[in-house]
Formats: structure tokens, C-alpha cells, sequence
């Protein structure tokens, strides 16, 4: 019987924790076999159109704001190949993947629609707290994805 290629998703971002998750993946998930889908989520635009008092910034602002969120995607996903070439995941099949909104929603929505088999994702480790209070993407995800959900925490 021939073995299916499993889409395993790594939803990574700026932090640390997301990069060392992604580093889990490639050492206890990845075979010849995956496929390995990225995944970066920028923030919706809408956040940058208004300021701390509610003033709408011009256009020129919310330009430079875009532009500095896209080259911030682009930093992540190079940092995220890195990884992977460290690991000598060259022959690896890989997909980045850049959504935008807010990540809990398009995270699972991307899960859906790119029919990922499991979805990767680090952990901030909040306690009780700072998560009531901030919410928790990788909570979410887990309670809401079509497909197992890793959460990798680091030691």
C-alpha cells in the first residue's frame, strides 16, 4: 500500500517558542512522506488604522505600518527555513503560507482549507491569568481545529 503525504502545519510567528516548536516538528514528526505547510499570521489592517486615542492615521502610516508587517512575514518565514535547513530538511516538500487576521480564527480556518492532517504550535506558557486576560491562540486552535493539534512547550 502506498503511503499518503501527511500535511503536518506549523503556525509560526516572532517568537521563540513557535520557532522551537517548529524545531520539534522537524525532529519527531517529519519523514519523507509530509509535507510541511508554514504558517505565519499577519494582523489585520484595521489594527493599524486607528491609534491609542482613536485618531484615524493617514494613509502614508498605515502604508509603512503594512509594508513593515510584510517584511516582518518574510523575516519569520526565512527564519523558519533556516530551521529547516539546519535539520537537513532539504528534500522536505514545503508550503508558506501567509494569512491575515486575527490568528486563532485563521489558523483553523487555514487547517480546513489546506486540509492539514496536524497542526504544530508553541506555547507563551501563560499562567491562569495573563491567558483569561490575553486569550490563548494555541487553547483555541486546540478546541477548534479540524485535525490533532501538537502543542509543544519549551523546557
Amino acid at each position: 500500500m502506498e503511503k499518503k503525504e501527511r500535511k503536518i502545519m506549523v503556525a509560526v510567528d516572532e517568537s521563540q517558542e513557535s520557532m522551537y516548536a517548529l524545531s520539534w516538528c522537524l525532529s519527531n514528526l517529519i519523514s519523507d512522506t509530509n509535507k510541511l505547510v508554514l504558517l505565519y499570521v499577519r494582523p489585520p489592517s484595521a489594527f493599524y488604522s486607528l491609534d491609542a486615542a482613536g485618531y484615524i492615521f493617514s494613509t502614508d502610516v498605515v502604508d509603512a505600518m503594512e509594508k513593515y508587517s510584510m517584511h516582518l512575514a518574510n523575516s519569520v518565514m526565512q527564519r523558519a527555513e533556516a530551521i529547516c535547513k539546519n535539520f537537513n530538511a532539504s528534500n522536505i516538500n514545503m508550503e508558506r503560507v501567509v494569512g491575515v487576521g486575527h490568528a486563532k480564527y485563521v489558523i483553523c480556518s487555514a487547517v480546513k482549507k489546506l486540509e492539514a492532517d496536524t497542526l504544530v504550535m508553541g506555547t507563551h506558557g501563560y499562567g491562569f491569568f495573563k491567558r483569561a486576560l490575553l486569550g490563548s491562540v494555541s487553547d483555541h486552535c486546540a478546541k477548534h481545529a479540524n485535525c490533532p493539534v501538537v502543542i509543544v512547550k519549551q523546557p
